[in-house]
């Protein structure tokens, strides 16, 4: 007989240890109906972005994509009343999704452009000390992100990449695929970043065989 699926272990996980939550429903449910691609983060995904913020104790986030905002709910349970998120996104249908996902919640700053040009826009004009760094937008863009992140995380900021592993993809250095290029690229720049301790953990489950890349900036 064959074994549970990965994503049948996930729906455990969810099922155990993740309190039922109408808003983040409803917000899958919106995003669907829509007609956004279904790329957004896992709930078991998303609960550990959650965990990360409030192991940090995160008061300023920075998200470069948002899509429609999933993942953006998810790292604002994390935040306290005065905190803040700031989110990057190129689409102006998914950015409205989002807003209407986040119930117009102030904390939560959705910015939509391109995530270079806006990223270049605030390290221009200062807006550094964020607590941690999410980037899931286009892979091809990572090292430009990764460099933009540094530019505006604070001493002992943590950053996480997801979609590293791309179903094991990223270790094939042939694939001509511009998205494992791009990850294979993040690799070498965190790998040659003195400013970085980092690592990444595979995840298996819902979203199939992936993973995220963790780093955390170094005071010294």
């Amino acid at each position: 007989m064959p074994g549970p699926s990965a994503a049948e272990v996930d729906a455990y996980i969810v099922e155990r240890l993740l309190p039922i939550d109408p808003a983040l429903d409803a917000a899958l449910a919106r995003n669907a109906g829509e007609g956004l691609p279904p790329i957004d983060v896992s709930a078991a995904q998303g609960r550990m972005l959650e965990l990360f913020a409030r192991m940090v104790g995160a008061r300023r986030i920075l998200e470069i994509g948002t899509l429609g905002g999933y993942s953006t709910l998810w790292l604002r349970r994390a935040l306290p009343a005065d905190g803040q998120i700031v989110t990057l996104e190129l689409e102006p249908h998914h950015a409205e999704v989002a807003r209407q996902n986040l119930a117009g919640d102030s904390r939560v700053d959705i910015r939509v452009g391109l995530a270079t040009d806006t990223l270049a826009a605030m390290v221009a004009a200062g807006e550094g000390g964020f607590d941690l760094i999410f980037i899931d937008a286009d892979k091809p863009n990572n090292v430009a992100y990764l460099h933009a992140a540094l530019a505006l995380a604070r001493p002992g900021a943590t950053i996480i990449v997801d979609n590293v592993v791309r179903e094991g993809a990223v270790i094939d250095p042939d694939d001509p695929d511009p998205r494992v290029i791009g990850t294979r690229a993040l690799f070498d720049a965190v790998a040659a970043e003195p400013r970085l301790i980092a690592t990444a953990i595979q995840t298996v489950g819902a979203k199939h065989w992936d993973g995220f890349l963790l780093a955390q900036v170094m005071t010294a």
